[in-house]
């Protein structure tokens, strides 16, 4: 049980996440369509995949859906860099794409380097660079 293998977003419009991740980020995917039933992501690691939230919702459960709300969730995503100057790149070209940059970046107590900036869902992801990181061959992190 010790692996997630996809973390699926619900999102409240297809075309524009995909816009957003595919177009705009630069996320890897053979989906060509810009508006799929549901897309994949061929990232390292675990997979990515976004969905509709009302039809997630409706997946959990048809009886009793869970209730879609806005607000912070508890969530986040992370994207660990080998360097400050690629947390730098990254929030960059998020802020093309259209993301809210929730936090520049900037150092960190615990001696690294990182922002956060939210997608157009309203999902925080947090750009991170240590000193201490390492990254096997397939570019995973390692503890």
């Amino acid at each position: 049980m010790n692996r997630i293998n996809i973390i699926c977003l619900g999102v409240r419009d297809m075309k524009k996440s995909i816009q957003f991740y595919r177009d705009g980020l630069g996320f890897q995917t053979d989906e060509k369509e810009d508006n799929p039933a549901v897309i994949f992501f061929n990232t390292t690691g675990t997979k990515f995949e976004l969905y509709p939230l009302n039809l997630l919702a409706e997946d959990i459960s048809s009886d009793n859906p869970p209730k879609i709300g806005t607000g912070f969730s508890g969530v986040t995503l992370a994207l660990n860099v080998k360097s400050k100057n690629e947390v730098d790149e990254v929030i960059e070209l998020a802020r093309k794409a259209g993301a809210t940059i929730a936090k520049e970046p900037q150092d960190v107590f615990w001696g690294g380097y990182h922002a956060y900036f939210a997608d157009p869902d309203g999902y925080y992801w947090e750009v991170a660079w240590g000193p201490n990181f390492k990254f096997d061959e397939n570019d995973m992190l390692v503890f």
